[in-house]
């Protein structure tokens, strides 16, 4: 390609621009930012090869625009870039939302909604910003592209190519199907890590507890170092999704306080034998599909 836009060069498309640089995949990154620090930073870093002013000269003869910016921001951002849009760029997103993000790509570009091919992809780290950008990021990591019926297939092709010069591993969904799925293997788990470092910050005697607290405490709650106004952001765009889940994770929380107050030891293993095999296949499953490929496989 020989122009990128991202609007937002932070730890999402900063990283999206470090791989494509790598890759040979791209000749020029223009970056637009709400935070001019930001442009500034993710300029002296490489990240960008230019600030982007004039909206219709950062657009003009752009292949691809990845808007990695908070999902609140989309319909805005669309709205800025719609006039100045040319047939020949084909934009998408990194949004952890799909179904509202469509929504408003459709209101903000309308006729021109063709050219916007929505996406996730489903890599991160806890910190932010430009200076959290790799190069790595996406290597070996899923995207999810939730295609709209109206894209052309050779613009999801570009979006999909793109990605693959990161090292991504594309997979399809639609945006219905995207927000049940991340509603309770991504959002769920960001909540209740919110939830819990909140709730121990709040107690009075909370540098004590934070004192003892390990790395299983780590662990679980490193989540919680990511975003809060990106996570709001996605809380809210899939609240429908978001309360599903929530509301099925309080009864199993509702079943295990009954056992615990019961004194039922059988059934608390139970519940934490059958989580303890899920996690174990799931990560065989992972470590399986990650595997090398052997020699006589590769031929």
């Amino acid at each position: 390609m020989n122009k990128v836009v991202i609007a937002g060069v932070g730890l999402i498309g900063g990283s999206f621009a470090r791989a494509l640089k790598q890759a040979g995949a791209v000749r020029t990154v223009v970056g637009l930012d709400r935070a001019q620090a930001s442009l500034q930073r993710a300029l002296a870093l490489g990240i960008i090869d230019s600030v982007g002013a004039d909206m219709a000269q950062v657009l003009d003869g752009a292949d691809l625009v990845l808007l990695a910016a908070p999902v609140a921001q989309t319909e805005a951002i669309l709205a800025a870039m719609a006039p100045y849009l040319q047939p020949g760029t084909v934009i998408t997103d990194a949004g952890s939302t799909k179904s509202d993000v469509v929504a408003a790509a459709r209101k903000a570009l309308a006729g021109k909604v063709a050219q916007f091919v929505p996406g996730h992809p489903i890599a991160g780290r806890e910190t932010n910003g430009p200076d959290a950008a790799i190069d790595d990021l996406y290597l070996g990591k899923k995207v999810v592209l939730t295609a709209l019926a109206e894209n052309a297939a050779a613009d999801v092709e570009r979006v999909e190519v793109a990605w693959r010069a990161t090292g991504a591993i594309i997979h399809r969904l639609s945006p219905e199907e995207h927000d049940k799925v991340f509603a309770a293997v991504s959002h769920l788990p960001h909540l209740l890590a919110y939830a819990l470092v909140d709730d121990i910050a709040n107690k009075p005697h909370a540098d004590l507890l934070f004192q003892y607290a390990a790395s299983g405490f780590r662990d679980f709650t490193r989540i919680a170092g990511s975003s809060p106004e990106m996570w709001r952001d996605i809380s809210l765009a899939n609240q429908a999704a978001l309360l599903t889940e929530l509301d099925a994770y309080l009864a199993q929380l509702t079943v295990l306080r009954a056992q615990l107050a019961a004194g039922d030891g059988s059934g608390l293993e139970r519940v934490y034998g059958n989580a303890q095999r899920a996690r174990h296949q799931w990560i065989t499953a992972i470590e399986t599909a990650e595997a090398p490929q052997s020699a006589d496989k590769a031929d």
